[in-house]
């Protein structure tokens, strides 16, 4: 998921959801808040990496308020 308020989110990123576990990572990878098991962070950074583009354009469609692409999840 993505989110866009500027009153909070001011770092590109997206929020992960895995189990009870939920945390905001932002497009370049790094764990901004809450939490998520350490194997689960590295899969979530692998596929950041990979989609970092589509991550960027994303975003710049969601502070616009345009609607935006899925992107593919990791396999």
């Amino acid at each position: 998921m993505m989110f866009s308020d500027s009153d909070k989110h001011h770092e590109p990123h997206f929020h992960v959801y895995y189990a009870e576990y939920e945390a905001s990572v932002s497009v370049a990878g790094e764990l901004l808040a809450g939490s998520l098991p350490v194997k689960q962070l590295r899969l979530v950074q692998a596929w950041a990496a990979l989609h970092e583009d589509e991550l960027y354009k994303a975003w710049n469609n969601a502070v616009r308020n345009i609607p935006f692409d899925k992107i593919e999840p990791l396999r």
